[in-house]
């Protein structure tokens, strides 16, 4: 007879309980009214990022030397899901602690650590990301935007789209084409490369983007007018920039997991607590299968993402592959870009797989259990005293971004499954 299963190892350590409950007391000083007025103002939440910060949470993923807490993803995911389970889910937690935060810690020089780390781990220098733009899309081969090399620096030339963050941060990680001066510009010149620059430098251009959706942070159009770059603004002082891009995207992908699960967990909490309490013809609404079941459902549902996401961020942490690799032709430890990228006999997928599953998992989850929720409330539901639209606005743009979830069923139908490519 095969072993038991060891019960214990799917329980939670005492370190990571005590965190999520510190956590959890700090953002219910807040709470959802806090952050649905900031969302309808379109404000930023910086009472609670710094009262986040102060105890080193905004930072909890970041190496002790520089001031953070020393953990890894699971920690940072969990501080994303007790927020959100607050009704105070935190966008830029997934742009400066885990992509910048990540991508710096593994890959960057001592100087651009000891430069930008400090401020990342203690709330006072965000860092976000600029990798999306108007033409590109989901393929990243297809970015206009270049740094080309001059001298011994380089010249940042190029728009970006939909960047989350900016008129909150210090510096920007920017993906861009890099030329070397002996190669011809062009579409497909140069390889992905990552730029660190403040996001006071002259030449850079941004301007606010309305989105309809309430929330606290701004979006932003950049355009970079031939920015000139020392040698120092090269991440890592490499043109490595695929597997970096990757090791900030999964922890993005996980981290957006994590909120959404956060989202989720609040939505249905305010409904089942107003379907206990609503009664209609003399029986509270939750009597009423009609009314109790998608709730149960959204539950279930909410619950599998959390453990794919614990999954993802501990195959992170623990150092599984970021990127799926090609044997053969394409040499040892070739990093791949995109799935396109990819034919069959490739390599497992590690840590992509878990994370993109997560990701759709957990929006998938939080979309049903806000629109019950909102359901379950009938007319309340859609009333700014009881703030559950911003949540779901929130919760439709993380079905989207980041990786929408079509392209996640596409690598998984690709890379899990081995189906022919689909585009």
């Amino acid at each position: 007879m095969a072993a038991a299963h060891d019960l214990a190892q799917y329980a939670e350590p005492a370190e990571h309980a005590e965190l999520r409950a510190t956590v959890g007391r700090i953002a219910a000083k807040f709470g959802g009214a806090y952050y649905a007025a900031r969302a309808q103002a379109g404000q930023s939440c910086d009472e609670l990022w710094q009262a986040l910060a102060e105890p080193g949470f905004i930072g909890v993923n970041i190496p002790a030397e520089y001031g953070g807490g020393g953990g890894g993803v699971t920690e940072l995911a969990i501080v994303c899901e007790e927020t959100a389970a607050q009704g105070c889910p935190l966008l830029l937690l997934l742009v400066s602690s885990a992509i910048s935060g990540e991508v710096l810690a593994r890959y960057g020089t001592q100087e651009q650590r000891g430069r930008w780390l400090p401020g990342i781990a203690d709330g006072t220098g965000k860092v976000v990301f600029a990798i999306t733009e108007p033409d590109a899309g989901s393929n990243t081969h297809r970015l206009a935007t270049t740094a080309r090399q001059d001298g011994d620096g380089w010249v940042l030339s190029g728009t970006k789209y939909y960047i989350s963050g900016v008129d909150e941060a210090a510096g920007i990680l920017v993906a861009a084409k890099a030329v070397p001066a002996t190669q011809a510009p062009g579409l497909d010149a140069g390889q992905l490369a990552l730029f660190l620059l403040p996001a006071d430098a002259p030449g850079l251009t941004a301007r606010h983007l309305p989105v309809d959706a309430m929330l606290p942070e701004r979006q932003f159009t950049l355009h970079f007018d031939d920015i000139r770059l020392g040698p120092d603004a090269l991440v890592g002082g490499d043109l490595g920039g695929l597997a970096q891009v990757f090791h900030g995207l999964n922890p993005e992908r996980i981290t957006a997991a994590a909120v959404c699960v956060g989202i989720a967990r609040y939505a249905l909490d305010k409904a089942a607590a107003y379907a206990r309490t609503r009664t209609v013809w003399d029986a509270p609404i939750g009597s009423h299968q009609g009314v109790a079941h998608p709730l149960a459902k959204a539950k279930i549902e909410t619950e599998l993402a959390a453990l794919m996401t614990a999954k993802a961020a501990w195959q992170h942490d623990h150092g599984q592959p970021a990127v799926l690799q090609t044997p053969g032709d394409a040499g040892p430890g070739t990093v791949l870009q995109t799935p396109s990228d990819v034919g069959p006999g490739s390599a497992g997928p590690g840590v992509a797989e878990t994370a993109n599953m997560a990701k759709y998992a957990a929006a998938e989850a939080a979309i049903a259990a806000v629109d019950q929720a909102i359901q379950t409330h009938g007319g309340n539901g859609l009333s700014s005293e009881f703030g559950l639209v911003p949540l779901w606005g929130l919760a439709r743009l993380l079905r989207i971004a980041p990786v929408n979830r079509e392209m996640v069923l596409n690598y998984v139908a690709q890379h899990s499954l081995g189906l022919p490519r689909s585009y």
